[in-house]
Formats: structure tokens, sequence, C-alpha cells
């Protein structure tokens, strides 16, 4: 029953973090440090993938769709239904939950270890509230933005091939991403996004907080966090998009 014990555990630290800050003039001073260090450090990685992702895409969709009886415009439409519905949004997420989930759960954890929660506990801190709280709302504002970002760039990368290649034509590719456009599409996304951004930071939050131990236990905690997020993720998914898109 380790399991009950650990989702209890992880429901308590999120009602403790969610209270009223001692200070707001803390908080705000946190809030900006935090989206840049989870946000927009995170652009380089996202335009990196999202960029070759886009491409490859196009590349794998027109060779594998060699057909007289489809319109030439399908790879473009294919390419940019894919990355709104799944690629930006939740793949993009799995990828941030390896890069922010491990950075925020060895972050916590080094401070458990060294004592440095149990000092802002001695001083009457809500160290939960003090140190998760401002991570949460930074990575839940931003990742909307960067899952945005992500789709614009993948569009880029397949016009990258269409320009600088045989493979596709400009025309057909830009047709393709602008035929039967559906803008809810979008919305569904960043839906998915908040959610996933919620999952990332406070389950690597959870593994970090109460990794209680030696320097070992903070990588197994950095671990913990990235395979449980990533699980949260898919099982969300599947939920987001029955309840969003059936």
């Amino acid at each position: 029953m380790q399991w009950l014990k650990t989702i209890g555990q992880y429901f308590i630290l999120i009602k403790t973090v969610f209270t009223k800050p001692d200070r707001w003039k803390m908080f705000f001073r946190q809030l900006p440090k935090e989206m840049e260090n989870l946000g927009v450090n995170s652009l380089g990685i996202v335009i990196i993938i999202s960029i070759f992702i886009g491409a490859i895409m196009t590349i794998q969709t027109k060779l594998n769709t060699e057909n007289p009886l489809l319109p030439r415009y399908s790879t473009g439409l294919v390419t940019r239904d894919t990355l709104l519905l799944e690629f930006s949004s939740t793949i993009m997420c799995l990828i941030l939950a390896g890069k922010v989930g491990s950075n925020i759960a060895s972050e916590i954890g080094t401070m458990r270890i060294t004592e440095q929660i149990d000092a802002l506990e001695i001083m009457g801190v809500n160290s939960a509230n003090y140190l998760i709280l401002p991570k949460i709302v930074a990575f839940v504002l931003l990742m909307p933005f960067l899952v945005i970002f992500s789709m614009g760039v993948g569009l880029l990368g397949g016009y990258m091939v269409a320009e600088f290649s045989d493979v596709i034509t400009v025309t057909d590719y830009v047709y393709g991403i602008q035929y039967a456009f559906i803008p809810y599409y979008v919305t569904y996304a960043i839906v998915k996004s908040l959610v996933f951004a919620f999952i990332i930071t406070s389950v690597a939050a959870f593994y970090g907080y109460y990794a209680y131990g030696g320097a070992l236990e903070v990588g197994k905690a950095s671990t913990k966090a990235v395979v449980n997020s990533s699980v949260l993720i898919l099982l969300f998914n599947l939920i987001l998009t029955n309840l969003m898109l059936v």
C-alpha cells in the first residue's frame, strides 16, 4: 500500500503549497527568477527539437503517402495537425519533464539533504509554499507560450524542407498547413500544456521535498520525478483527449 501513502503525501504537500504566502513580496521576487530558470532557459531545447521534428515529419509524411489518389497538400496538413494535437503539447512536455523535472527535484532535494529546508521550518517559514509555489505558477504561466512557439518552429522546419529540397513544393506545403484549419486544436493543446506543466512541477517538487538521506537519494528522487511525471502526462493525455476531442 506504499502507493496510497505516496498519493496521500502528495496531496498533503499540494495543500500546504497552495496556501497564502507569508510574504507576497518574496513570492513576486521569486516568480520572475523561476520563469527565467524553468521557462526561458528551455527555449533552446524547444527550438532545436521542434525544428528538426517538423522537418523530419514533413519528409516522412511525404515519403509514406506517395499515392496519386492523395492530394499533394496532404503532407502539410498532416504535419500541422500532428504538431498541434500531439507533438508540441504532449511529446514536448515529456521532453521538458526530463529537463525541468530533474532540475526541480535535484534543487529541492539538495536543499532537503543539506538541511536548508529544516532551517526554513525552524524560522517559521512555510517551506513548501516558499520553494514550490513560485515554480508551479511560473511554469504553468510559460508552458502555453512554449507550446505555441514549438508549433510555429515545427511548421518552420517543414517549410525549410519545402524551400531547400525537392521533397515537396512550398506552394503545396503552405496550402496544406492552411487547409481546413481548426482553431480548437490550439485551444486543446494549450489546455493540455497547462495540466502537464502542473504535473511536471508538482511531481518533481514532491520527490525533491521528500528526498531524505544523502546525495544518492537526490539522484533517485530526480529519476522518480521524471518517470512518474512522464507516466502521469501520458495518462492525462488519454483522459483529456477523450474529454475534449471524442
